[in-house]
């Protein structure tokens, strides 16, 4: 079924690692001052006969060494049971002290504060992407994407591989990919897409198959190391499947052979010190780009993009769209431009802006 949209129907706080809260480090302190209370209260109640209400009182001034006056003159064993609960109380104090002291140079605390941070980061998320596998392709993919201003959660079951994942607005998650209560913790109900990019085939061919069978309109990108499993990842429901051998084989025989359209590429993605994108346009209704063809919507003068391929409805491909190639609800222009200049296009063909008709 697809995706969840209301986000009144969000998933209930992320079951993170266990980390104990702070308080658990002092329950036995806490433990030990309610049972000095009672026995003080029972004390002077027993010994010195005093109201319930005084003998707590009398308890209390005593444990927390105030020295405010009795209610009346203590007995000598009323002063020798003073003396054995003031001794207590400054037990008490010592193990609070020494407890607080090995709780704050164990670095714990960090490590809540750190799952706290996570679990608020992860609830509610919506439209986010997931990456399963921090390794060597994991970070290349986790950096581009925070690159692009998109949130990310990253997946690994390695605690050190996620060690060093200190970026701003990145959640990490220790566990299985393909463990089902770790993809809900990520909110894959409402992820945009995956990355499959563990470290064999058989991981993310298993990564694969539990996301599309929890989210069917999920779009997941999958690395095969084996030519082989690339047809399996598809069949598990990979939308995409990535050969890095292959690719960087196809590269750096361009680079070889083709040297000069290496070189174009490159500079044509840092032309002027701006990094340009290709990205995929989709036309909504509501737009005033609709109806007009490209040379009448001008978008080279207007946006300073440039057009190169156009997907229609049924997914067919056109690498050559014409001048004469008319803008309809459904279809999606391939773009290349600055981001800005694209995300200015994009508001615009989804509707969102109404700019005025071209000249």
């Amino acid at each position: 079924m697809p995706a969840p949209q209301d986000s009144s129907s969000s998933p209930p706080v992320p079951l993170l690692p266990a980390i104990r809260h702070p308080f658990h480090h002092f329950l036995g302190a806490l433990t030990v001052l309610l049972t000095l209370v009672a026995v003080g209260t029972f004390g002077y109640w027993g010994i010195e006969r005093m109201s319930p209400l005084d003998a707590l009182y009398m308890t209390v001034i005593t444990l927390s060494t105030v020295g405010f006056e009795e209610i009346h003159p203590l007995s000598p064993q009323g002063r020798l049971f003073t003396i054995g609960l003031i001794a207590g109380g400054g037990a008490l104090a010592a193990y609070a002290a020494a407890t607080a002291i090995e709780y704050l140079s164990s670095g714990e605390w960090r490590d809540f504060l750190e799952t706290r941070r996570q679990s608020r980061m992860l609830r509610g998320m919506k439209g986010h992407y997931l990456v399963c596998g921090y390794g060597r392709v994991g970070r290349h993919v986790t950096r581009e994407l925070i690159e692009q201003g998109l949130r990310v959660v990253v997946i690994d079951p390695r605690p050190e591989a996620l060690a060093g994942l200190k970026i701003s607005d990145t959640s990490a998650l220790i566990g299985n990919a393909s463990d089902e209560a770790v993809l809900t913790t990520a909110g894959i109900l409402y992820a945009k897409g995956l990355v499959a990019c563990a470290s064999s085939d058989a991981e993310n061919l298993l990564i694969v198959l539990t996301a599309r069978l929890m989210n069917p309109e999920l779009t997941i990108v999958a690395r095969a190391i084996d030519e082989a499993s690339e047809l399996k990842l598809k069949k598990a429901g990979a939308n995409r499947v990535v050969l890095p051998y292959q690719l960087a084989a196809i590269r750096m025989i361009t680079m070889l052979v083709r040297p000069a359209v290496a070189d174009f590429i490159w500079e044509a993605a840092h032309v002027g010190g701006l990094e340009l994108f290709l990205e995929q346009i989709p036309l909504r209704k509501g737009s005033c780009l609709i109806g007009q063809t490209l040379a009448q919507a001008q978008l080279r003068n207007r946006f300073n993009v440039t057009i190169l391929g156009c997907r229609l409805p049924d997914g067919t491909l056109s690498v050559r769209p014409t001048a004469e190639t008319v803008l309809d609800v459904g279809k999606e222009l391939i773009a290349l431009g600055t981001h800005a200049e694209l995300q200015a296009f994009a508001r615009l063909a989804s509707g969102e802006e109404h700019g005025a008709a071209a000249p």
